[in-house]
Order: structure tokens, then C-alpha cells, then sequence
């Protein structure tokens, strides 16, 4: 089976940047190692049919503790991204061509590790006329007919390159989470995200709720880039007045020292205040710790969030 890890070659654009010290991390955000029987069967499972994560692609402090559950993030349409974002880890360059029997092999793997819900997510694929929109579709719809019982989250590309229909696509195919994030602040866009507009970003998710006001809607930030609280606060606001139903919060690491430096590690105490600032704002659901990522524990949350929901139509 082939290996994930990505060569220092694959990071040409990388080799370029300025150096910037990684500095040591405080007790709230270290974690154990990877290891044990469900972390190993979690591998296995992911190998033998052929599949990229974005936790071992971003190298996500979490992946140690979700794949001993069986939990995986699975990253379609390959592992070499069209953008050059500099907090990630993901390698930059001319991706492959798509693979037309992937979605398939998402669907055996879903399957076979029996989960309850499930989170895709994609590199960003600029060179293609949809975005990967299609393929986004496909893949929903085969894990549909192998686990018709399990949840389907969704965490997309910008599609900024794209005519605005393509959404359409991916929101036809019924994803029960569509998740897109922001990332940061408007700010530090032209730093974090050159590629990306964060109004473009915006607007993607409220098209989202117009296509179908049923769906489920989520976004994220990191914190920790060099923004401030007001700054946070008015991305909560932007998220509420495009009906974001769900916000996540976590403390960005800098994945080698040519990424974007760490300006500072939150306190706990600071997420739980961004907590209830959230709640207050009307997000049906927040996930804000410092280990927070899109997807960790995102099956929990889901169901919290439907419950939130039910709750809500129930007062009218």
C-alpha cells in the first residue's frame, strides 16, 4: 500500500517562505500518541482501499484519538492541492486527474468501519471546470446506497473558480451537514488564505440555506493567526446573518516552521468565553477548545444539533 506521507518535495512553494519559530506548546494542547488495536484497524482499513485523511494530511493533533474509535476524515479527489494556504499542511501543486472509482471506495470503507456519520472534505481542485462539485455528488450518493442510515458531512472547497450553479450539485445530493470554513478573519485573509475571498466564503454558505433551508449549515475558524476578539465577534455576526447553524473554534498549530507562525495560544478559558458569546448570537451548536477541529467528535455534535433544532421548532 502506497504511503501518505507527503515528501519534502511535494512542498516547493514552501521552501521559499522565511522561517518562523514553532514555539512549545502549553499542557491544555498536548496529546497522547497514536496507537492501539482501533487505530490500527482504522490504517488498515483507510490502506487497503487506497484513501487519503486530512488527519494525516494536516496532521491534526486529534487523528491518535478518532481513529482508535474508527473515526476517519476522508479527503477525496487526491492529496495535492491547487492553493497555497499558509497555515496548511497540505501539499500545493497540479493534482492528478480525478479518480472514478473513489467515491466507490469511500462508500466499502464507510461501510467497513460501521460508522454513524461520516465527514468528507477535498482539497481544493482550481483546475477543474466544476470544482469538483460532480464528484462531491457522486461520492454522497454512494455512501447513500452502501450506509442509507449513516450521516454525511460535508466540508468543501470555495468553488471561487466555478459558475455559482455548481453548488446546486452538491446540495441536490443531500448531504445532511454542508460545512465550509472560513478560517480566519477577513483580515488576515491576503496572510492565511491568498487564494480564497472570505465574502465569496460567505455568501457560498448562505447560498447553501436559500437552495434548501432544511440543510444544516457549519463553519469554522482558527484562533491564534494574530486576531483579535473583536475580530471574532464580527465573524460570529457575519455567520449569523448568512444563517450559519454551526460554529467550530480551535487553536491553529503550526505544522512546520515555513508555516504561518503562532501569534499566541488561547486560553481555555478564552474559547469558553467564545462559547457563550456564540450561543448568545443564536448558533443552534458551538464547538470552541483548543483541540477543536471541523470534525472532531462531529457525530456527537451532529446529534446535538439536530436535537437543537427539534428544540427550536418545537418553541416556534
Amino acid at each position: 500500500m502506497r504511503d501518505l506521507k507527503i515528501p519534502e518535495s511535494r512542498h516547493p512553494e514552501k521552501a521559499h517562505r522565511p522561517d518562523n519559530a514553532q514555539p512549545k506548546k502549553p499542557s491544555w494542547i498536548r496529546v497522547k500518541a497514536p496507537g492501539g488495536k482501533g487505530y490500527a484497524e482504522t490504517h488498515r482499513i483507510m490502506r487497503e482501499n487506497n484513501l487519503a485523511t486530512v488527519c494525516e494530511e494536516a496532521a491534526c493533533p486529534n487523528a491518535g484519538e478518532c481513529w482508535s474509535q474508527g473515526h476517519a476524515t476522508m479527503m477525496i479527489m487526491g492529496e495535492i492541492c491547487t492553493r497555497g494556504c499558509t497555515f496548511c499542511n497540505v501539499a500545493t501543486g497540479r493534482p492528478d486527474d480525478l479518480d472514478a472509482f473513489e467515491p466507490g471506495r469511500v462508500a466499502h470503507a464507510v461501510k467497513k468501519l460501521g460508522l454513524n456519520h461520516v465527514v468528507i472534505t477535498s482539497v481544493d481542485r482550481d483546475d477543474l471546470k466544476d470544482g469538483g462539485a460532480d464528484h462531491f455528488a457522486q461520492t454522497i450518493r454512494a455512501i447513500r446506497h452502501q450506509s442509507p442510515d449513516t450521516t454525511i458531512e460535508i466540508l468543501t472547497p470555495d468553488f471561487l473558480k466555478c459558475d455559482p450553479s455548481v453548488l446546486e450539485t452538491v446540495v441536490e445530493a443531500r448531504p445532511d451537514v454542508f460545512n465550509h470554513n472560513l478560517e480566519t478573519v477577513p483580515g488576515l485573509y491576503p496572510q492565511v488564505r491568498p487564494g480564497a475571498r472570505y465574502f465569496h466564503s460567505l455568501r457560498l454558505l448562505q447560498r447553501v440555506k436559500e437552495l434548501d433551508p432544511s440543510m444544516f449549515t457549519k463553519s469554522g475558524i482558527m484562533v491564534g493567526l494574530g486576531e483579535d476578539r473583536q475580530g471574532v465577534l464580527q465573524v460570529m455576526d457575519d455567520m449569523r446573518a448568512a444563517g450559519i447553524d454551526f460554529l467550530t473554534i480551535g487553536q491553529y498549530l503550526q505544522p512546520t516552521p515555513k508555516h504561518h507562525a503562532v501569534a499566541r495560544f488561547v486560553h481555555p478559558d478564552e474559547f469558553k468565553d467564545y462559547e457563550t458569546a456564540a450561543y448568545g448570537k443564536g448558533f443552534l451548536m458551538v464547538s470552541a477548545t483548543p483541540l477543536t477541529r471541523s470534525s472532531y467528535h462531529a457525530g456527537d455534535d451532529f446529534a446535538r444539533l439536530r436535537a437543537a433544532r427539534e428544540e427550536q421548532l418545537a418553541r416556534g
